[in-house]
């Protein structure tokens, strides 16, 4: 017997078997376990009516064979708790304890019996594997006609296996008949073959038939979903490099610039998929001059990040002191243009602030009307020069435009994600509330005011999924840089 259970088990583990077939199987030996508790009950109460007289079988053969039927469906609860539930030959042991259960049963109850033969068929289709619905329905065709030849002489007696009407007084008279039926040439083995096994071995092949296509069609469908699992976890895998290479080219550390007293930032972006297309960056042009990008990619994942990438270096590498902004644009959308197969585009704005003077140039290409706090003043949205997109067209002219920040002044610039943040009656943030709520906060620091903006939208979106990503940067000019 071990070497059976041994060959099984080889057989069965060298078949390829995906995470999820293999889950599948466990919780399908613990439904095997669960019916057969079921059947073990039913058994009771079969046992129970026949001792009241319910049906006409020898008690001795029912109190023999219901007690060894009710162990052997009991059994697969035993394996249940153990080790064996995960092993691949587990559910052959208890697919021969529920067979062998109802062998026993069907060899005293008979005719009773026919639907009981289906069921472990039907069980079998819960493992997803054509094998083993072969495997079970040759047990159980084999199986029942042991059973049935046995039910002719333990068994409730059907009167179809009569040649003529008798009349006996004791059950021991119908073994007598039956000992007479050979005795004078009848074929008792035949007339049972043809009225009771043909009909439901052909009831069981049908079964069988439709099982067997069932496992089969659901067998390919784990496997075509274990396969898209694993592609998934691939590509989230890939995502989550992608995300921490993506964050790894945004400035992350804060406090920014510790040592330069003139200014305070703060800046921060939240995806709405696991790579986003937005982007900010800040850095010192030169000794005197801080430059700000806050930009925005259509699009979203994967190739909006490469196209956030190429975007974000293209502006920081033209970008150079003294150089007009407008001209820097021009320059990035027409090299933008020149390989743009898939016709994205970025809204971005850069400004350059001279810490010295006060002086802020910026360039807009179509994207959000930035906020100024004045000192001791609320925000206020700053009317500034439009301009096209990036990667737009080719050959457009940006032309920068000029203000002027005196220190204690602020300027909060954003992704359109940030109006756009809707909540779970598919209402907008809005500009409106945007700033009324920075009005509210214009005296904070930027780190707290970008923080406490960025609270507001979670509450106000509640559970809302989170359709297009947010970024806010905010700068504060603190005081004029003294020329050296």
């Amino acid at each position: 017997m071990k070497r059976i259970f041994a060959m099984l088990n080889a057989r069965e583990s060298s078949l390829p078997k995906s995470s999820l077939l293999r889950l599948n199987e466990e919780r399908a030996n613990h439904y095997t376990a669960l019916c057969l508790r079921i059947a073990a009950v039913i058994a009771l109460l079969m046992w129970i009516l026949n001792m009241v007289g319910f049906f006409i079988v020898d008690r001795t053969m029912m109190n023999l064979a219901m007690p060894i039927g009710i162990v052997l469906l009991l059994l697969p609860s035993v394996l249940e708790r153990g080790r064996l539930i995960g092993k691949p030959y587990t559910k052959y042991l208890m697919m021969c304890c529920f067979l062998l259960g109802v062998t026993l049963m069907s060899a005293t109850l008979t005719f009773h019996m026919i639907i009981a033969w289906t069921c472990p068929i039907i069980l079998s289709c819960h493992f997803y594997s054509p094998r083993f619905t072969r495997f079970t329905t040759v047990g159980t065709l084999l199986l029942m006609m042991l059973s049935l030849y046995a039910g002719l002489y333990i068994g409730v007696w059907d009167a179809n296996m009569m040649r003529s009407a008798i009349q006996v007084n004791e059950p021991s008279l119908r073994v007598e008949y039956i000992n007479s039926l050979y005795a004078e040439g009848d074929n008792l083995i035949l007339r049972c073959f043809n009225f009771y096994y043909l009909p439901r071995a052909a009831i069981l092949i049908v079964v069988y038939l439709i099982c067997l296509t069932l496992s089969k069609r659901t067998h390919s469908l784990l496997i075509q979903q274990d396969t898209i699992t694993r592609e998934s976890e691939r590509i989230t895998t890939e995502l989550n490099v992608a995300t921490e290479i993506q964050t790894s080219m945004l400035p992350c550390n804060f406090p920014a610039f510790p040592e330069r007293p003139e200014f305070d930032i703060y800046a921060l972006m939240e995806p709405a998929k696991e790579v986003g297309g937005d982007f900010y960056d800040f850095f010192m042009v030169d000794d005197t001059h801080l430059a700000i990008v806050v930009a925005d990619v259509s699009g979203k994942g994967v190739p909006a990040a490469l196209f956030m990438v190429i975007g974000k270096t293209l502006i920081k590498d033209h970008t150079c002191p003294g150089c007009d902004l407008g001209n820097v644009f021009s320059t990035v959308n027409n090299i933008l243009c020149e390989s743009n197969s898939e016709n994205m585009f970025i809204t971005a704005f850069e400004g350059v602030l001279d810490l010295v003077t006060g002086e802020f140039n910026y360039v807009n290409a179509g994207h959000e009307t930035p906020f100024i706090a004045r000192s001791g003043e609320p925000f206020r949205p700053e009317k500034v020069r439009p301009g096209f997109v990036l990667a737009g067209m080719d050959g457009i002219n940006y032309k920068a435009g000029t203000l002027t920040l005196n220190p204690g002044d602020k300027i909060f610039q954003y992704s359109d994600g940030v109006p756009e943040a809707h909540n779970a009656g598919n209402q907008l943030y809005g500009m409106k509330r945007l700033e009324d709520v920075l009005g509210k906060l214009s005296t904070l620091p930027p780190v707290e005011l970008l923080t406490a903006v960025k609270r507001d939208i979670e509450v106000y979106a509640g559970d809302a999924p989170q359709f297009d990503d947010i970024t806010m940067l905010c700068l504060e000019y603190k005081a004029r840089m003294k020329k050296r």
